[in-house]
Formats: structure tokens, C-alpha cells, sequence
């Protein structure tokens, strides 16, 4: 009674209130401040991982930084580039070797650097990287380790790898051999030989006329092009009759002893004119040789059978 008459009632109650919003602030801030915590061990934790994720990456790093290092170390003894009389020469040294062991001496042909056979990577374990590098290429090793080599050769044999007594290395591989046909083929030069081993016993060229790049725009540039891609078709289709020609002729049967079958055609020449070729041709190459079709079809011919010798 004496309390409502003197407004403590009110007074009681609203410090009642008061607390409770007190506590009520109080458990809110206790919750804030754990949320806090929380969110700074998560921080942490993150901060933690990133750490430990910095360090692998270094440590990854440096491994592959001494990969690097330890690969660009291992290098071709020797690198030479054969030509003529010199190639048959090196063919004759490998051929000289022979092995009492019938499984003593290894060849294999490595077309490209994903197709290692396993013979020659477990022969070569760390020194397989240079076969990778210096694929295609024709592959010799000697149980001894005295032989070591990679041989690039011009014309592709079918993949293989044997141990033997002696090393599986065909003239036809390297050198010219037999009767076959040579021809080379730019967008404005042709050039075709017949050749009886080096020697050239026939021999076709012509040159044709094709504009040169035209430097200014707008409908003249189009109308230039247009007349720059038909000359070059032109030019092919000369290309591509000689060489139908060159095949007619053969499959005829003109094989007297004076004139024998050619036994392959070779077609070297710009990669944007070989597709064109392709038919009519049993090996195609690239070939920067430039000049007149006579002087251009020796420096492909010279180009085309060069053999790379790498020692391993």
C-alpha cells in the first residue's frame, strides 16, 4: 500500500524491467563476444592454412626449379648433321659392331617423343628425355654402354625396338636408293627429278607467275587476293598433272631395263601447298629451298637427305 502511494511499485517494476533488459544485453554480448572468438580462431585457422599452403607451394617450386635445372643439364654429347659419302660412312661404323650376346645390342625407332617404347626408356632411365627431344629418330645403345645414338632419319620405318646381335639400320632409312621421284613444290615453283640412287637421270621444272603481297586496303586488297589465290591454284594444278603424269607413266608398264619402275615419290616443299600433294606423293616434307627449279630442286634434295647424328 505504502509502496503504489508512493510510486515505489512502479519504480520496482521498472527496475525489474531494467534488469532483465540488463541480462538480456548481457548474454547478447557474451554470444557477440563467443561469435567474436569464433570468428577470430576461424581467422586464424584460415591464416594457419595459408600458411601451410605457401610453404608446399615453395617447396614444389623449388623441386621443380631443380628439375628444370637437372634437365637443361643433360645435353647431347654431340650433334652432327651427315650428308652424302659421311652418312654412309656412320651407317658403316654402326654396322661394323656386332655382339657375341644375341640380345646385346638395341634399335628401336621412336616416331615421337609420347610413343618411348619401354626397351629404350628402362636402357636409358634419366637419358630417355633426350630420346623424347631428338625423336623421330632411329634409336642405337649397346649393352656395354659404349654406343650411344639417335639417329634422325629422312625417310620414317614402321615403329619397332629389339635387342640383337646387331643394329637394324636399312640404307633406305638414310640414302637414296633405287629409282624414285623428287619433286618440289612451291606456290609459284615446281620442280621434279628422277633419281637412280643420287644420280638425277630426269628432270622437269617451271616456274609461274604470282603476285606478290598486296599492301593497300579495301575492295582493291580483295579483288588482289582473289587473283593472287588463282594464280597459286593455277600453279598447283600444273604440279599435280606432272605429278599424276609421273604415276600414269609407271603404271603403265614402261619398266624396260633402260627405264625400271620408280619405287617412291618424295614431294618437299611449303606446307601450305603440300596438302595438295599428298596423293600423289609416298613421303612429304617441308622444304624452304628457294630459286630457280633446278638449283631449288638440289637444295631440297641435299636438305631432305641429311641425317642428324646425336650422341646420348
Amino acid at each position: 500500500m505504502i509502496d503504489r502511494l508512493l510510486g515505489r511499485a512502479e519504480l520496482k517494476e521498472r527496475i525489474e524491467e531494467l534488469e532483465e533488459e540488463k541480462r538480456h544485453l548481457e548474454r547478447r554480448a557474451e554470444a557477440e563476444e563467443e561469435r567474436r572468438s569464433d570468428a577470430v580462431a576461424d581467422r586464424q585457422r584460415a591464416e594457419e592454412r595459408v600458411n601451410e599452403l605457401e610453404h608446399r607451394i615453395e617447396s614444389l617450386e623449388e623441386r621443380l626449379n631443380r628439375t628444370e635445372s637437372e634437365e637443361e643439364s643433360v645435353e647431347f654429347r654431340r650433334v652432327s648433321d651427315l650428308r652424302g659419302p659421311r652418312v654412309a660412312d656412320a651407317l658403316g661404323r654402326f654396322r661394323a659392331i656386332e655382339s657375341d650376346d644375341p640380345e646385346g645390342l638395341l634399335t628401336a625407332f621412336v616416331p615421337d617423343e609420347d610413343a618411348v617404347p619401354t626397351s629404350v626408356a628402362e636402357w636409358f632411365g634419366d637419358r630417355a628425355r633426350l630420346v623424347r627431344r631428338a625423336a623421330p629418330a632411329v634409336v642405337v645403345a649397346d649393352d656395354t654402354g659404349a654406343v650411344s645414338a639417335a639417329l634422325s632419319p629422312p625417310i620414317e620405318p614402321e615403329s619397332f625396338d629389339r635387342w640383337d646381335d646387331a643394329f637394324r639400320l636399312e640404307d633406305a632409312w638414310f640414302r637414296p636408293t633405287g629409282r624414285f621421284a623428287f619433286a618440289l613444290v612451291r606456290s609459284d615453283t615446281f620442280a621434279l627429278g628422277v633419281y637412280e640412287g643420287d644420280e638425277r637421270v630426269d628432270f622437269e621444272g617451271f616456274t609461274s607467275e604470282v603476285k606478290e603481297a598486296h599492301s593497300k586496303g579495301g575492295f582493291s586488297q580483295g579483288r588482289f587476293e582473289r587473283r593472287r589465290e588463282g594464280q597459286i591454284d593455277d600453279h598447283l594444278k600444273k604440279a599435280t598433272a606432272a605429278l599424276a603424269d609421273l604415276g600414269e607413266r609407271d603404271a603403265d608398264g614402261d619398266d624396260s631395263p633402260a627405264d625400271p619402275p620408280i619405287d617412291r615419290t618424295i614431294v618437299v616443299g611449303e606446307r601450305s601447298v603440300l596438302g595438295e600433294m599428298r596423293e600423289y606423293a609416298d613421303v612429304t616434307d617441308r622444304s624452304d629451298a628457294t630459286g630457280k627449279p633446278r638449283e631449288a630442286l638440289d637444295d631440297a634434295f641435299r636438305d631432305f637427305w641429311t641425317t642428324r647424328i646425336r650422341a646420348i
